[in-house]
């Protein structure tokens, strides 16, 4: 089968098309025929060597998100899926296992139908950046009715942090540039601040006390913890938070890897997504052949959304 992967660390030029063996799906696992792989910032730590990259040797096919087909189903597996169903996956890199490729294997549970009206390369923008999401409120542990700051909003993981917050009935305060503003209104922030060093004065404008809850998608936690009231928490989805002790703040980091077999959380990001309450945003599909330039768009910075790499059908 063909791959876009990378047999030694570097810039985006180290990735090319390798030519790989089929995977076999065994016992509780499903073969997916993929039709769009999302790239995402992880996945540039895969070809820097940063990340996932510990337990095999090379050649490495970075790729945390596939959509596609069932193409085989691994004796005994426990799965409603039935051969032809387009579903949509979440992925744990290891070796040539990751989603740049024809053909992927990964656990039954760590798939799920693509959402009703969407197609594969909107559905494939949605499984690793929608569970980061939800794993950064679920560490929040807030109460119900809260407030919750989002940074980073108009991006892929915060935008859909600001939905599920929604969602979940908390009020959320959100950052945007001013390019961003509307685009992060349209995702339901109940109050959008200008992004920057003033955005915790701010916050505090809205809520004198500060925020119960930060979720940091954009690297900004430490300054802007200044906006959580002591006492309360914060996660970041980018890295860890260094946290004045003697304000209390409790500081967790997300790992999506803990949430790839919950297909309870997953399924759920499906259904919200059919309910209109998701909005999966494409910033522009390119052949899987053009890995290497997906990966300069993606480091140059400034998408609102993801590059989706395609897959001949």
């Amino acid at each position: 089968m063909k791959a876009i992967g990378l047999t030694e660390f570097g810039g985006p030029d180290v990735l090319r098309v390798l030519d790989l063996p089929v995977p076999e799906a065994g016992p509780g696992e499903i073969r997916l025929r993929v039709h769009a792989a999302a790239v995402n910032p992880v996945d540039t730590m895969v070809r820097r060597g940063l990340a996932f990259v510990s337990d095999a040797g090379p050649p490495y096919v970075p790729g945390m998100d596939a959509s596609g087909v069932v193409e085989r189903i691994g004796a005994g597996t426990d799965t409603d899926l039935r051969v032809g169903d387009p579903v949509m996956a979440v992925v744990v890199v290891s070796g040539t296992r990751g989603a740049y490729a024809e053909q992927l294997v990964v656990p039954a549970e760590s798939a799920v139908r693509v959402p009703a009206g969407l197609g594969a390369v909107e559905a494939t923008t949605l499984p690793m950046n929608g569970l980061t999401a939800r794993m950064a409120l679920d560490l929040l542990e807030l109460p119900a009715g809260a407030t919750v700051a989002v940074t980073g909003a108009a991006g892929a993981v915060g935008g859909y942090a600001v939905q599920l917050a929604k969602a979940d009935g908390y009020r959320v305060i959100a950052d945007a540039a001013p390019q961003d503003e509307a685009l992060v209104r349209q995702l339901g922030a109940d109050v959008v601040l200008p992004r920057g060093d003033a955005f915790p004065a701010l916050v505090r404008r809205e809520v004198r006390d500060g925020v119960e809850g930060l979720v940091d998608t954009a690297g900004v936690a430490g300054p802007t913890l200044r906006a959580v009231r002591d006492g309360g928490r914060a996660a970041s989805s980018v890295g860890g938070i260094e946290v004045p002790a003697e304000r209390g703040i409790e500081t967790r980091n997300t790992f999506v890897p803990r949430y790839v077999r919950d297909h309870a959380r997953l399924d759920r990001l499906r259904r919200l997504a059919e309910q209109g309450r998701l909005t999966p945003r494409v910033a522009r599909t390119l052949p899987a052949e053009q890995a290497a330039e997906a990966h300069r768009l993606l480091e140059a910075g400034g998408l609102r959304g993801r590059v989706v790499l395609t897959f001949a059908s």
